[in-house]
């Protein structure tokens, strides 16, 4: 079964700076995570998201025939989706334990099974 990893952060909390050893501790393990899942044939999917400041939201409401689009994200929260993984894994207490190795500062993880995924359509 697949499952996504929904990754929420605070965009306030500050990132280290590019080339700052805080920053080369930073990503080395986020890339030790990547690497280790790469190699368990789990890893399916992944990206980071820009900053929410980027986005934009479509919102549908029942009998109005047009959608609203605004600036921004969904709602105003602490949280904002940061990244995702898609993975495969026999179970969810699989999928839990690959979502407790995310090296992942502050902030909360997701785990949901998925319905079906595109290529498999």
């Amino acid at each position: 079964m697949d499952y996504v990893i929904l990754i929420h952060g605070d965009e306030s909390f500050p990132a280290p700076a590019p080339g700052s050893p805080e920053f080369q501790q930073f990503l080395s393990g986020w890339m030790n995570y990547n690497a280790e899942l790469r190699a368990s044939d789990n890893f399916v999917a992944g990206a980071g998201l820009q900053p929410t400041a980027t986005a934009t939201t479509i919102r549908r409401s029942f009998g109005v025939a047009e959608p609203t689009i605004t600036d921004g994200p969904f709602a105003e929260t602490k949280e904002q989706l940061g990244g995702f993984y898609l993975i495969t894994a026999e179970n969810l207490d699989e999928a839990l334990e690959w979502a407790k190795k995310l090296p992942v500062p502050a902030g909360s993880i997701e785990v949901r099974p998925t319905t079906f995924r595109a290529d498999q359509m």
